[in-house]
């Protein structure tokens, strides 16, 4: 027969010392580098535009602006094609592409291959 103690005690539960417990509110810790809004860290090296040691090599003002030509995805992609085809063929779609690139491709006083031909 059933004791005399009520089925509350019978069902009761009890924690066992050494199980899993909630974790204690401590300080939430953030990556050391986190791009938030708001954040006063600064990106890593690797993330700043020609941070990366294969793309730090000596070039002038005129390799700038087409490096920003490249970089430009409006006038669609540059891999498998060199800065002036592709000039041209922004031009034909009547994306209107900056005139002082494609008076510097013409030049030949500049590489005509893309920023990103070899390393991709």
């Amino acid at each position: 027969m059933a004791s005399k103690s009520s089925m509350k005690g019978f069902y009761k539960q009890q924690k066992k010392s050494g199980g899993i417990t909630k974790p204690s509110k401590s300080k939430s810790t953030k990556p050391k580098n986190a791009a938030a809004i708001g954040s006063n860290v600064t990106q890593p090296p690797a993330l700043i535009s020609h941070g990366s040691l294969d793309l730090k090599d000596s070039y002038d003002q005129n390799e700038e602006v087409l490096r920003q030509f490249d970089m430009n995805m409006v006038y669609g992609p540059c891999l498998g094609m060199n800065r002036l085809d592709r000039w041209e063929r922004a031009k034909k779609l009547g994306m209107n592409p900056p005139t002082d690139v494609e008076r510097l491709l013409r030049s030949n006083k500049v590489r005509n291959e893309c920023l990103w031909d070899g390393r991709v």
